[in-house]
């Protein structure tokens, strides 16, 4: 009796669709991370995969057995998908963070603070608080992943967190041997010291904490390939904003204001650090411009103003052009979106704050980075 027939298929084709598959939290195929452990089929087309979890109670574990389990089902042949998991060891662990950081790289180097890098980093800040500062941030990193980009927010505000919130960010990082892994939602990676505090508690540091904190968030994150990151800075022109400057000599800063000109004073003083710093302000954005009325009229509850006094003052005291990058509405739906998780350039996209928003994340998006900083790679002759 001749052996039946079967149309599984090879091991070479299940592995060809593992590599269709990236680790949810590294954004790289798990083939090329070293996270196949085996791959056995049976001739009535059962498939087994074995794979090496970073870490044992990795929270990407679900995500990461469904899209194994919908790659492979794919194939022509599979009746069944079996995925079993496993945890590296401390040596495979070493071995993958080398592989991310580069051979000899294995120390944590900031890699926005490299001659090469090509990540345009975005330092939004604000001379006072309870301008918007973080809903700002939130949305335009929002509208730039929903445009393709690949963004990071970092969560700067140590005494003030709350990007986690207004992202939706659920997760906890993982650490893998001196690595983070940060989570994400909507598309963009965040970091905040609210994933290392416990519920709500207060975080009360001197400089020399917050220095070596934000130093964590920017080298010891593992970021990936970032096309924009965004700092979301406490108000003022305190410690983090002068150690944004020394930890990243490149990063541009973003103003945020309101129209009142109480707060357009101040948010001058935040953009005019930039005479100290030798940084760049990339422009001003003006929160809560008007509020739009039912009967389409505008009341502009905190004045009118504020934005172009900024920009103006800060063009004559950077001897460069600052450009007002766009006006927000007060509306209420920006709140009701940072309460639920859910930017409002994502929850409500045809408001007249959610079309502002995504009118400044377009120039943001456009805008390509210089070579000042850069190395040309020429030697002499």
């Amino acid at each position: 009796m001749s052996a039946p027939t079967t149309n599984a298929p090879s091991e070479d084709a299940v592995r060809q669709a593992l590599a269709g598959v990236n680790d949810p939290e590294i954004r790289r195929p798990i083939t090329d991370l070293g996270m196949v452990k085996d791959v056995r089929v049976s001739p009535d087309g059962r498939v087994q995969v074995a794979i090496y979890l970073t870490v044992a109670g990795c929270p990407m574990r679900d995500t990461l057995t469904r899209d194994i389990t919908a790659a492979v089902g794919t194939l022509d042949g599979v009746a069944e998908v079996t995925v079993d998991l496993d945890v590296m060891s401390q040596e495979q662990r070493r071995q993958l963070q080398e592989k991310l950081r580069g051979p000899g790289r294995a120390e944590p180097v900031i890699p926005f603070a490299q001659p090469g890098s090509l990540t345009r980093v975005y330092a939004v800040a604000s001379g006072k608080g309870g301008v918007g500062k973080s809903s700002v941030t939130v949305n335009l990193a929002a509208a730039l992943a929903a445009k393709g980009l690949s963004v990071g927010v970092v969560d700067a505000d140590i005494y003030g967190f709350s990007v986690p919130r207004m992202l939706g960010v659920d997760g906890k990082p993982t650490k893998v041997e001196e690595m983070i892994m940060p989570p994400q939602a909507h598309g963009v990676k965040v970091i905040s010291i609210g994933m290392f505090t416990p519920g709500n508690t207060a975080v009360v540091w001197r400089g020399p904490m917050l220095h070596r904190a934000l130093q964590q968030f920017l080298a010891d994150v593992f970021w990936g390939d970032l096309d924009v990151l965004l700092m979301d800075l406490p108000p003022g022109t305190g410690d983090i904003a002068i150690s944004v400057a020394q930890l990243v000599p490149s990063a541009e800063i973003l103003v945020v204001t309101t129209p009142q000109q109480a707060a357009a004073e101040v948010a001058e003083r935040a953009g005019s650090i930039a005479l100290q710093t030798h940084q760049q302000v990339v422009g001003v954005v003006e929160n809560m411009s008007w509020l739009e009325l039912p009967d389409g009229q505008r009341m502009e509850v905190f004045g009118s103003g504020g934005g172009e006094a900024v920009t103006e003052a800060l063009s004559r005291s950077l001897g460069t052009k600052v450009p007002l990058l766009g006006q927000i509405p007060l509306d209420p739906v920006v709140r009701e979106g940072g309460d639920a998780g859910m930017p409002v350039v994502l929850s409500d996209t045809d408001s007249a704050a959610a079309t502002a928003l995504r009118a400044v994340a377009d120039k943001l998006a456009a805008r390509k980075r210089g070579l000042s900083g850069m190395s040309l790679k020429l030697s002499p002759a």
